[in-house]
Parts: C-alpha cells; sequence; structure tokens
C-alpha cells in the first residue's frame, strides 16, 4: 500500500464517501493518514457538487486508534498530527455522517464522535480504552463524549471503561440506528441534504453550531477541550505506567 491510498474519496449523487483504508492496521490513525484524511475533507468542502459527506472504515474495523508507534513516541505536536483528520471532519461545513462498520476505539471514537449523525453495523463497538491505556483522554474526547451522550455515560466510558455495543449506542443516542449496512444508510440519510440546496445546508449546518450552546461556538468548546486534554496527554505518554501498558498492547 502507498501512502495515497490511505484515505479514498469518490463522490455519487452530491454525497462524498470518505474511507480511511489501512483495513490490515485496522485503520490505526498514522499522520499521514490524518493528513490524507484533512485533504479529504476540504476536497468535499471545495466541490459545489457535494451537499454532504460520509465517513467509513475499510475492512472490518472502523478505525482502531492512533497508530501505536506513532502514539508512544507523540510529543504535543505529535498528537495534535494524530488529531488533525478528525477535527477536520468535526469542523467541515457540511452535514457528516459516520458509518461506524466496526470498532471504534481510542482516536477512532473520536472519529465518530467529530460527525453530526452516526450509524451503527451490528459488529460496531464504541471503545474510548484512553485510561485503560494508562493514557489520559485527547483530541477533545471528554467534551463530545459529555455532548453525545450526557454526563453519567461519558463518565462511565472514560473513568469506568463502559463500551458500547451497537445497541446500546443507539440507546444512549451515541448512535442514530442500527443498520446491516451502514454505509447504504448513511448515504441514504445523506439523499437529504443532497437534495437541498448547498446554500441552505451550509446556511443550517453554521447556525445549528451557533445555537447550539447560546454565547459559545461549537466548535470553540471544541477547540478548548482539546487544548485542555492537551497537556495532561503529552504527560502521560511520557509516563512509565503508558510505556508499560503501551508495550502489553504492541505484543498482542
Amino acid at each position: 500500500m502507498t501512502q495515497s491510498d490511505l484515505v479514498l474519496f469518490s463522490v455519487a449523487d452530491r454525497v462524498a464517501l470518505i474511507t480511511v483504508n489501512d483495513p490490515d492496521r485496522r485503520n490505526a490513525v498514522t499522520g499521514a493518514m490524518s493528513a490524507q484524511l484533512r485533504a479529504a475533507v476540504q476536497r468535499a468542502e471545495a466541490d459545489t457538487g457535494v451537499h454532504a459527506v460520509v465517513v467509513t472504515g475499510a475492512g472490518r474495523a472502523f478505525c482502531a486508534g492512533a497508530d501505536l508507534s506513532a502514539l508512544g513516541a507523540a510529543t504535543e505536536d505529535g498528537l495534535l498530527a494524530l488529531y488533525d483528520g478528525f477535527m477536520a471532519v468535526a469542523q467541515c461545513a457540511l452535514p457528516t455522517v459516520a458509518a461506524v462498520n466496526g470498532a471504534a476505539v481510542g482516536a477512532g471514537l473520536n472519529l465518530a464522535l467529530a460527525a453530526d449523525v452516526r450509524i451503527a453495523g451490528p459488529a460496531a463497538v464504541f471503545d474510548a480504552r484512553f485510561q485503560q491505556l494508562g493514557l489520559h483522554p485527547g483530541g477533545g474526547a471528554t467534551w463530545m463524549l459529555h455532548r453525545a451522550v450526557g454526563p453519567q455515560a461519558a463518565r462511565a466510558a472514560l473513568l469506568f471503561g463502559m463500551r458500547f455495543d451497537a445497541r446500546a449506542a443507539v440507546q444512549h443516542g451515541l448512535a442514530l440506528q442500527v443498520a446491516d449496512d451502514p454505509v447504504d444508510a448513511a448515504i441514504t440519510l445523506a439523499a437529504g441534504p443532497a437534495s437541498a440546496p448547498r446554500d441552505v445546508v451550509l446556511a443550517t449546518k453554521a447556525t445549528m453550531r451557533t445555537t447550539a450552546s447560546p454565547g459559545a461556538v461549537e466548535g470553540e468548546q471544541h477547540e478548548f477541550a482539546k487544548r485542555t486534554e492537551l497537556g495532561p496527554q503529552a504527560a502521560t505518554v511520557e509516563s512509565p505506567e503508558f510505556a508499560s501498558r503501551l508495550a502489553a498492547a504492541r505484543r498482542r
């Protein structure tokens, strides 16, 4: 596989399909993949023929989180590079749907949470897993989970290690629905904005971001959360406990 294959991009019926594409490594996020993901999102935004974006993963996993080698060597700048792709999804001006076909773990959960709507396949699992690795949450995970599922379930996930299968994800509001083919269901949902005037779609999403929390812009809240988490996460990356748990995870 060449690095140019790490993210696939196609457009049909005014919907861009973006696929993170490293199935042999369960679509683990590297700096290169993250950069290509941002480029794909920007390509969709720049194309006036695209009205919505669907994000999914190749193979059995949605995204198994940050690549362990990249994570183990990350400084604050390295962490920001790993975040950049899902931050582009979070900042996307177009409506976004995550078609979660399999495991969404750590940074992969962040990628799913970055979308406006999530559709879960039968094998979907939403797993924060930061604490189990001895790692502080990052990328705005604390804010995104609070927003998606409320404080109790967010704390259950981040402090107590609760995972959500497809059915539990719907029950807690983490996913909109379960679908046997989540990509097909996501594209069907995206037909709504695809059939509407693009300027109306863009303006509606922009207004919803502004009115979600009066007095604050949603993107600024995410950026604040990301920056607040960055120092503590970088400190845990350098801790002996994280190094030990990372080595054990690599052996598995």
